[in-house]
C-alpha cells in the first residue's frame, strides 16, 4: 500500500485534495514548507519537486522509515524528522507554509497539534489543513446503502472507527474557531467535488463524490 500511494497519494488525494492544496500554496520557489504528519512522504516529494525546501514530520515508525528510504533512493533535499506534532523539536526556523493534511481528525489532542503548526509559521505564513468534511464523513457507506447521504448526529464529538485507526468527528465550527483563536485569518475554504469524467474512469470512485464534498480544505494566514 505504501508503494501504491508513494507518487501522489490515493485516488481521493490525486483528484480532490492535491490540486486544491497546490493551487492555494502558489509558487513555492525557495519557500520553507512543513509537511506536518507527512505519512509516506508523497506530498513532501511533490512540494520539493516545486522547488520548496521541505521538512516532513512523521511520528509513525513504518511511515517515517519509508519516507526516509525514498529520500535515500532519490534525494530531493527533504529533511524528515520523527516527532509528535504536539511536541515539535527545533526544525531550523519558522516556515512560510505549514500543511496538515488529513491529520487533525486522527489526533485526540488536536488543539495542541494545530497550535504547534501555527506557531511554526512566520508572521504572514500560510497554514493549510484538510479534514474529512464534518458534514459528510460517512458519505461513501450511506450513499452505497441508501443512494443518498444520511446522518443522525453532528453536534456531538464521537469516534469513527476505520481500517487504520480511529478518527474523531468534530464540527466545522470547532476547527474554524480554533484556528482563528490562534491568531490566523481565514483566507479560503474549499469543498472539492469529483470531476464526473474521473468518476467514470476509476472503478473505485462512486457518484456520491460528484454531488457532495467528502473533504474540507482550509487556508488561514498567521497574523500575529
Amino acid at each position: 500500500m505504501l508503494e501504491q500511494t508513494a507518487l501522489d497519494g490515493d485516488f481521493a488525494k490525486r483528484h480532490l485534495v492535491n490540486p486544491v492544496l497546490l493551487r492555494m500554496l502558489g509558487d513555492l520557489t525557495r519557500q520553507r514548507v512543513l509537511d506536518a504528519s507527512c505519512g509516506n512522504g508523497y506530498l513532501s516529494r511533490i512540494l520539493a519537486g516545486r522547488d520548496a525546501t521541505v521538512v516532513g514530520v512523521e511520528p509513525g515508525q513504518l511511515l517515517f522509515d519509508f519516507a526516509v528510504e525514498q529520500e535515500t533512493i532519490a534525494p530531493r533535499g527533504i529533511q524528515y524528522v520523527q516527532a509528535d506534532l504536539c511536541d515539535l523539536p527545533d526544525l531550523g526556523g519558522p516556515f512560510n507554509a505549514v500543511i496538515a493534511s488529513m491529520v487533525l481528525p486522527a489526533i485526540p489532542t488536536w488543539t495542541g497539534a494545530m497550535r504547534a503548526c501555527v506557531h511554526a509559521l512566520k508572521p504572514g505564513g500560510l497554514f493549510l489543513f484538510t479534514v474529512n468534511h464534518p458534514c459528510y464523513e460517512q458519505l461513501w457507506p450511506t450513499w452505497r446503502e441508501h443512494g443518498g447521504y444520511r446522518t443522525h448526529r453532528y453536534l456531538t464529538e464521537y469516534e469513527i472507527p476505520g481500517p487504520s485507526g480511529v478518527d474523531f468527528h468534530r464540527t466545522l465550527s470547532t476547527y474554524l474557531n480554533q484556528v482563528t483563536s490562534l491568531g490566523c485569518q481565514l483566507t479560503e475554504l474549499a469543498e472539492p467535488g469529483l470531476d464526473p469524467d474521473a468518476a467514470i474512469e476509476a472503478p473505485t470512485a462512486i457518484d456520491a463524490y460528484v454531488h457532495l464534498p467528502n473533504f474540507l480544505i482550509v487556508a488561514a494566514r498567521r497574523t500575529t
